[in-house]
């Protein structure tokens, strides 16, 4: 049996979420979507995904620079990512590896917490944020984030959250655009032009770009337009195959990974079998959606899974 790898699944462990909770009880008002029960109990997990399936799991959005000061933000993320590690090397029958926290108000411990990444067996890549700390993510204050990763050939996971400032945010397509735009603000601020060989991993498959190529094609720099196309991209469409078709189109078939966005998406396990089905419908040969599903995602990491 050839395994398919999730490469954008996400979880909530326990430890940690005890500790986030009693810094900030509202956070399960403030963000419905951590109710889900999957993301805790790996039981109900175990019983909804496909056996040919593992996954590299991440925190759902639940920063803790967001809600404490440096110090403290570093000791969670570090405690969170020692829990991470357990959680995937318990479970390996469903976890392929994880993707480690950093805090984004504490700069030098997230370059240590990238070198630690570096030399991991089951931390493959570390998880970033359209924006942070009330900043687009491709402010000068997180460069060194970037220049961490480029060095030591540590991958990003780039994941989307609200712009606070705007007062109509939504879930149907406000993230969406927020990846569009930290993409935009990326690629502007020059992060490929210093780091050529930077390695960013795109959620729900690189967001608007694909529909709008021409249009950015004819109203941005071309260098800038080129590129748009070192991103990686997960397949996180919902099972949305014309979208996909479009992704591949752009990224090229080197740069799209297979992700879900498990357990979230589709009721009630979310889109894995669905996402599963739209990239086996697509007009792809089989060498191909074997780099979607396994491959791609194994050079990125440096790694068979």
């Amino acid at each position: 049996m050839t395994m398919k790898i999730d490469a954008f699944a996400h979880l909530l462990l326990p430890r940690f979420y005890e500790k986030m909770l009693a810094i900030k009880p509202e956070l399960p008002q403030m963000f419905p979507f951590i109710n889900h029960p999957h993301l805790l109990d790996f039981d109900k997990r175990r019983a909804a995904i496909p056996k040919d399936v593992k996954q590299i799991v991440s925190y759902v959005n639940i920063n803790p620079e967001d809600y404490t000061d440096p110090e403290t933000a570093a000791n969670l993320c570090v405690e969170a990512n020692n829990e991470l590690i357990q959680a995937v090397e318990s479970n390996s029958d469903i976890f392929a590896a994880g993707i480690a926290m950093i805090p984004m108000n504490n700069i030098p411990a997230a370059q240590s917490i990238i070198e630690t990444v570096s030399k991991s067996h089951t931390l493959v890549g570390i998880q970033i944020f359209t924006r942070a700390l009330g900043k687009s993510i491709a402010d000068p204050q997180f460069r060194d984030i970037f220049e961490a990763c480029a060095r030591l050939n540590v991958p990003l996971w780039m994941h989307p959250i609200f712009d606070e400032r705007k007062p109509d945010n939504n879930i149907v397509f406000s993230w969406e655009y927020e990846l569009t735009q930290a993409m935009l603000q990326l690629v502007q601020v020059g992060i490929y032009k210093d780091f050529p060989d930077l390695k960013i991993i795109v959620h729900h498959a690189g967001a608007m770009v694909p529909f709008f190529r021409e249009r950015m094609r004819y109203t941005m720099p071309a260098d800038q337009f080129d590129d748009f196309h070192k991103f990686y991209v997960d397949t996180a469409l919902l099972g949305n195959a014309k979208a996909l078709e479009l992704a591949e189109e752009f990224y090229g078939m080197d740069h799209i990974v297979f992700g879900t966005d498990a357990p979230l998406g589709i009721p009630p396990a979310g889109s894995t079998h669905a996402i599963i089905k739209a990239i086996e419908e697509l007009p792809f040969v089989d060498t191909d959606k074997q780099k979607i599903f396994s491959t791609n995602i194994e050079s990125i990491c440096h790694r068979t899974f």
